[in-house]
């Protein structure tokens, strides 16, 4: 939880081992605060979940709040902006679970349950998740893999399940719906692998979450194979104990895809150029040893596509407008520390070789 602490600038107001229950009697107690934990209290909404934004502006826990901003957040609870997108809703469970551990006080560990309710409750028949829930408006409702979004919903989940670390102090009852919807969120990732010419792949940002295939969400995400969000759900699925056969040859085939996929020699890099408007400008050039992928690869050929805000693909990134060229990440080192160091331990120690696969 230090890591978690520092990026969320924590500032704790008292601090103590001590659990519910175990506390000094009389009229002068007080229970023991965690600033940052207060913060996330009064953002949580009624369906237990949070917002990643209000009113445009991102939620940011580092900021100073008085006594006033706090009541006017939790004014703000029956708001319908609850998601799982950009971290909100796993990271505040994950601290408030922490800081319970380190103060004891109850209302932090009861808005954590109240989160993983949440979490429980938005998780689908097929065993996905959406992006935001209740909201199903537009591609919100839609299997969201995009920025790890069921990744980092099963992770919590998964915690619950095993009563990792201070997960422990979790309400018991919690366990078995936990491991239920992990053991399902696996069968979903499994069941949405994409298989192309008989081949399995790896997966889109988003899957229909009636028919399971790769779909649309915004104009520039197309439906497509991800050389981004597909490491985050091969590391979840390596990170599973005792993993079945069907597991072992979904691990498999994503790392015979990515390294299928690579492109080899090639680098990204941001360089000054006056003639944009902001001055800048993103490239992709060749670079001898230096291995990428793209973000983005053709569900039908697998070549890489760049695709701008008039949803139309290009083989190159210069084809698209500046604007989202340098403002979105079209490819990237991803899958790298997959391949190099987690891969090859994973495969050590199940036994694993994975097939070769082919553009």
């Amino acid at each position: 939880m230090k890591a978690v602490a520092l990026f969320l600038g924590m500032s704790m107001g008292w601090a103590t081992t001590a659990l519910a229950g175990h506390r000094p009697a009389g009229p002068a107690y007080r229970e023991p605060t965690d600033t940052t934990a207060d913060k996330m209290l009064a953002f949580q909404r009624s369906v237990g979940g949070w917002p990643k934004a209000v009113d445009n502006a991102k939620v940011d826990y580092r900021h100073r709040m008085s006594t006033a901003d706090l009541q006017a957040a939790r004014r703000d609870d029956g708001r319908d902006d609850a998601t799982i997108d950009n971290n909100a809703t796993t990271r505040e469970i994950n601290y408030l679970v922490g800081a319970f551990q380190q103060t004891g006080n109850p209302a932090y560990r009861e808005a954590a349950e109240r989160g993983i309710r949440y979490l429980l409750k938005m998780q689908q028949p097929s065993g996905g998740f959406p992006q935001y829930f209740p909201d199903d408006r537009l591609y919100r409702a839609q299997i969201t893999y995009n920025d790890n979004a069921m990744v980092n919903a099963l992770r919590v989940l998964q915690a619950v399940a095993e009563k990792k670390g201070a997960f422990a102090l979790i309400d018991p009852t919690l366990v078995a719906p936990a491991q239920r919807a992990v053991s399902l969120g696996v069968q979903c990732i499994v069941k949405t692998q994409y298989v192309r010419r008989g081949q399995p792949t790896v997966w889109c940002a988003q899957h229909d979450r009636l028919t399971l295939l790769p779909c649309q969400a915004r104009a520039f995400e197309l439906a497509s194979l991800s050389g981004s969000e597909s490491v985050g759900i091969t590391e979840f699925l390596m990170s599973l104990d005792q993993p079945t056969p069907e597991v072992r040859r979904a691990v498999t085939a994503a790392i015979a895809w990515f390294e299928a996929s690579k492109l080899e020699n090639m680098t990204i890099k941001d360089v000054a150029d006056p003639r944009e408007p902001k001055g800048r400008d993103r490239v992709m050039v060749s670079e001898p040893g230096s291995t990428i992928w793209a973000r983005f690869y053709d569900l039908a050929t697998n070549q890489p596509i760049y695709v701008g805000r008039d949803s139309r693909k290009h083989a190159q990134l210069a084809d698209i407008e500046v604007e989202r060229r340098t403002g979105y990440g079209y490819a990237g080192t991803w899958p790298e520390k997959l391949l190099t160091r987690e891969y090859p331990k994973w495969q050590q120690k199940w036994g694993y070789t994975a097939p070769a696969a082919t553009n």
